[in-house]
């Protein structure tokens, strides 16, 4: 890893292929479905504690998004600075940058977490929780804050190693703690009869397990040491760059939250429902995808930036354009013609399959868009040109939830309607995004 990092023109080589390309971006694609996987674990390992015990952790859903919107301040930074400083073979730069995002972002989940444990009654009242659902949220969300301060780490740890182009080991780390989840539920859970917070227990122990080795892969990267691990002047470079991912995130979480009170549930539990297979489900496994390709452009585009090498990452992008329009349209497929199929595996209710189905034909429409906005990401990421994102995603975003109610309630097309307004912001935020790299301002 040393000498990839000191001779920039061999990696940009190998990485201006579609084979290259695939094999950077799959693992990160693969990576970032497991690490959205451990909700569904924890879901189904805590089934047999009742209904009440399931309901919490889906309640905690949202809350759990915006604690995540505060780690990706740290991550965002640290892919577009890092890979800066790999592309220019600057390794000083590399150690001060690694060793200010990690400090950075253990601190911040020290607070966030801190924070999250005392006022956890307060945040299961503003759920709307009560009885023994409220209590089971507060003890999850109270064990969580005691033992998932890894998962305030392996965001930033992740995006170091992509910024690298190690998406390999990312995929192993993520393995690894999916693995350990599995088997770590039942045991904290049940067989230490320690009932829901098990269930965080394990994920907390299972996520540190894979830090503790991502430590050590780190370690034998010329880029960092330990005694880098501290606070410097870089903080701030990499919060500015982090920081409107961050405000994105926390809009988009705040959206759908506003949509479920406001929209969604006044047009019953079927549509929830339908809601819950589709965002977690069928998106869950085609965002994962894009979001791959988005990681690996940053990286490509942080690096050649670096590098001094503009072009590298013009022949980069116009290869993911060519590979992102094919799974693009490979998940409008799977969305239009394997929508009952997949919604099936998940339901045995005939509406609520209905309405799944429904949720997957609309949205069918819109996954290319989603594949090019996931790539016009990568790009203006790894260039730092972070606030392009918020300014096209925010707005556009907060917008849906006015328009969501106008042609849902008010004109009174019902779960289509919500569909199709999120088609169309889909398409107007991809469009801003793409006008901005098009722009070449990205490439200053």
């Amino acid at each position: 890893m040393q000498e990839h990092s000191k001779s920039v023109t061999p990696a940009f080589e190998f990485a201006i292929s579609n084979k290259s390309l695939i094999y950077l971006t799959f693992p990160a694609a693969l990576s970032a479905m497991l690490n959205n996987a451990y909700r569904v674990i924890d879901q189904y390992a805590v089934q047999w504690l009742g209904v009440d015990a399931q309901a919490a952790i889906a309640s905690c859903t949202f809350v759990l998004i915006a604690f995540f919107a505060g780690y990706t301040i740290f991550a965002s930074g640290a892919i577009s600075l890092v890979s800066r400083a790999v592309g220019s073979g600057n390794i000083q730069e590399q150690r001060r940058l690694i060793g200010s995002a990690l400090t950075s972002a253990t601190l911040a989940g020290l607070i966030i977490l801190c924070v999250s444990g005392l006022v956890a009654p307060w945040t299961v009242l503003s759920l709307g929780l009560q009885g023994d659902l409220a209590m089971q949220a507060e003890t999850y969300l109270r064990w969580h804050a005691v033992f998932c301060l890894p998962q305030a780490i392996m965001p930033t740890l992740d995006a170091i190693f992509i910024a690298y182009g190690r998406t390999q080991t990312v995929l192993v780390l993520q393995i690894t703690a999916s693995v350990l989840n599995i088997l770590l539920n039942p045991l904290c859970i049940y067989v230490l009869d320690l009932g829901i917070g098990g269930s965080a227990m394990a994920t907390g122990i299972s996520e540190a397990v894979a830090v503790f080795i991502g430590f050590i892969l780190l370690s034998r990267t010329g880029g960092f040491d330990r005694k880098a691990f501290r606070l410097n002047s870089h903080a701030l470079r990499i919060v500015k760059i982090g920081l409107p991912m961050c405000w994105g995130t926390l809009v988009f979480a705040g959206v759908y939250w506003a949509l479920l009170r406001w929209v969604i549930s006044p047009l019953g539990p079927v549509v929830n429902a339908a809601l819950g297979i589709g965002f977690s489900v069928l998106e869950g496994f085609t965002w994962p995808v894009f979001w791959g390709f988005s990681m690996g452009i940053a990286s490509l585009v942080g690096r050649s930036l670096g590098a001094g090498k503009p072009e590298y990452a013009k022949q980069a992008i116009k290869l993911a354009i060519r590979l992102v329009t094919i799974f693009g349209l490979l998940a409008s497929s799977v969305f239009w013609w394997g929508g009952r199929f997949l919604s099936g595996i998940f339901t045995n209710d005939a509406q609520v399959l209905q309405q799944a189905i429904l949720y997957a034909q609309v949205l069918a429409f819109s996954q290319l868009f989603v594949a090019y906005e996931a790539l016009a990401e990568g790009i203006l990421s790894g260039a730092g040109k972070t606030k392009a994102i918020f300014y096209w995603s925010a707005p556009l975003n907060i917008l849906r939830i006015p328009f969501c109610w106008l042609f849902a309630i008010y004109y009174g097309y019902g779960a289509a309607g919500v569909w199709w307004v999120i088609n169309v912001s889909t398409l107007l935020k991809t469009s801003g995004k793409w006008a901005t790299v098009l722009s070449g301002r990205w490439q200053k």
